[in-house]
């Protein structure tokens, strides 16, 4: 299993430099990926700027959103040529993950429906790969570049529902988890190959999952305050994830494995603070 971190564009101590500087670190100390999360009301960087900027000093590191809220974004030709273009820079290296969401504010402040996000990723799932492709918008326009070197970005569905394992099946080389359990996790990856066969696939899903830990001094009261904040949205839930979150060494290696011995192809470790050192714990644990 390989094992990704996720840059910090979400964290309270967080700078546009000490961004930079996470994104050469995770390179140098071997993980295979940096993620980004995608809140628009939250006092957070923008994803696919901060990847944007990753790209730039760095060569081999993978790049995923993971996930990004697609559906609140206003024209999917304008988030494709962002997206393609992000590619390019990269020399290929983008995973672009996605899910429906959950905030109805993202959604408002950018004055897209929230009630039909589904429907609505699924058909922007669709355009993306068509304008990626040459072909035409759902407008009837073409010639929206850059054209991504093929295959093209990788593209992985997050969620746990029927629709969304339907989702990731129908439109993505990939199924992404956050929030669940290794325990959890095995019968949710038994779901997602099962959607597979269902539309007929014959390749397998690369899975993948997401975990919050925090080392070092203060660890625990640091995480619960972040994660308490960041997920105030979904009420009573924002006290499982704090309480959910790896806050020592062995914990985080001994999640690792289980995600591992549950089918989990990669798992992206998310910080909760970007304090010096941080990173260097985090790689010590997660990869030696």
């Amino acid at each position: 299993m390989e094992i990704g971190v996720g840059l910090p564009t979400t964290v309270p101590d967080v700078d546009g430099r000490r961004l930079v500087d996470w994104a050469v670190r995770a390179e140098e100390h071997g993980f295979s990926t940096l993620g980004v999360l995608d809140r628009l009301v939250y006092d957070s960087y923008e994803p696919l700027t901060a990847l944007t900027a990753a790209a730039a000093v760095t060569t081999r590191i993978r790049l995923a959103t993971s996930i990004l809220l697609a559906a609140y974004r206003p024209g999917t030709p304008l988030l494709a040529k962002q997206l393609a273009t992000l590619h390019e820079i990269s020399g290929g290296r983008l995973t672009v993950g996605t899910a429906a969401g959950g905030r109805e504010d993202d959604f408002q402040a950018t004055g897209a429906p929230y009630r039909n996000r589904g429907r609505r990723l699924d058909s922007l799932l669709t355009e993306l790969r068509n304008i990626w492709d040459g072909k035409q918008t759902d407008t009837g326009v073409t010639g929206v570049g850059p054209r991504p070197t093929p295959p093209g970005p990788e593209l992985i569905v997050g969620g746990h529902t029927p629709a969304a394992m339907r989702r990731a099946a129908r439109h993505a080389n990939g199924w992404i988890a956050g929030g669940s359990s290794a325990t959890a996790y095995a019968d949710l990856a038994q779901q997602a190959r099962a959607a597979w066969r269902t539309e007929g696939r014959t390749d397998s899903p690369r899975l993948v999952a997401l975990v919050y830990a925090c080392l070092g001094p203060e660890a625990r009261t640091t995480a619960e305050h972040y994660l308490r904040a960041y997920y105030a949205f979904i009420g009573p839930k924002a006290e499982m994830a704090a309480k959910a979150v790896i806050t020592d060494a062995e914990s985080l290696r001994e999640t690792a494995t289980a995600y591992a011995e549950a089918g989990c192809d990669e798992l992206l470790v998310f910080p909760c603070t970007a304090a010096p050192g941080q990173l260097n714990l985090l790689a010590e644990a997660a990869l030696r």
